[in-house]
């Protein structure tokens, strides 16, 4: 990775993060490009990073990476824009949701090599999860080059199949939506039951935090924590049976598969 050169198609917040995260990953920062229609953010970012910047003629040309961080509803003319000046046996990595392999490849041409990933928020602060599936044309050494780069802001997972992302959409990509508004609950709950405010979304962040951090530093699955931390009679019993009274895993189900069908909605849309 610390090879290549790596070219940014937009500066926007992800493709921010990922830059820092492939230099704190030790790729020297003549090895990363960018551009942007925002010249003002450019200039920052070079400012901030010592990347190099330019044109789209300028960091594309000699790219063997393109990272397309264009907004969905621009991709098409961004990479009409791009075909002409992909260096041979280039790769691209698409981060636009809804963007199939197959408008990638009609845009840019069948014999490219092509990854599309899914990363989420927490990219942003370098707990990032990313689903990526690749094309036919992709090597396996562009396979490892793509994980690699999104690895530098978290964690990537590979899917056999294209269909799989509007479920990883579900999941990890809506996912911290989901988490914000169990802490935004409880939070309301302790000040509802007479907690002071500050103090209560303190310990619903920390306690998130927390379960998360054990959760993948342990070695059993979450259930199993949850049985661990659920004494007979206890309080924490007290609470998951009024969860599972109310239905909260059918509620949590239905809720992933209306972001799922919503996720193969805009996808065919694109």
């Amino acid at each position: 990775m610390n090879n290549s050169q790596i070219s940014f198609i937009g500066a926007g917040n992800m493709a921010t993060s990922l830059i820092h995260g492939l230099l704190a990953k030790d790729v020297p920062a003549n090895n990363i490009h960018a551009t942007d229609i925002d010249t003002d953010k450019l200039a920052q970012l070079s400012a901030d990073t010592g990347i190099r910047t330019g044109s789209l003629e300028d960091v594309a040309t000699a790219a063997d990476v393109v990272v397309l961080a264009v907004k969905p509803q621009v991709m098409e003319s961004a990479c009409e824009s791009l075909k002409p000046l992909l260096k041979s046996g280039s790769l691209v990595i698409s981060i636009a949701a809804g963007v199939t392999l197959a408008s990638l490849a009609r845009w840019l041409g069948d014999s490219q090599a092509l990854v599309r990933c899914m990363p989420n928020t927490p990219s942003l602060v370098g707990c990032g999860a990313t689903a990526l599936v690749a094309n036919a044309e992709c090597s396996e050494q562009q396979k490892a080059l793509s994980g690699q780069i999104l690895e530098a802001v978290g964690i990537a997972c590979w899917l056999q199949q294209e269909n799989d992302i509007d479920t990883v959409t579900a999941l990890s990509g809506s996912g911290p939506a989901y988490y914000f508004l169990m802490m935004e609950a409880m939070e309301a709950a302790a000040i509802k039951m007479g907690l002071d405010a500050d103090i209560s979304r303190q310990l619903a962040i920390q306690t998130a935090q927390g379960a998360g951090k054990l959760a993948a530093s342990s070695d059993v699955p979450p259930a199993e924590l949850r049985r661990r931390v659920t004494s007979p009679g206890g309080t924490t019993e007290q609470a998951l049976l009024s969860f599972d009274r109310n239905n909260f895993t059918e509620i949590v189900e239905a809720a992933m598969k209306a972001a799922q069908q919503r996720a193969a909605e805009l996808a065919g849309n694109d």
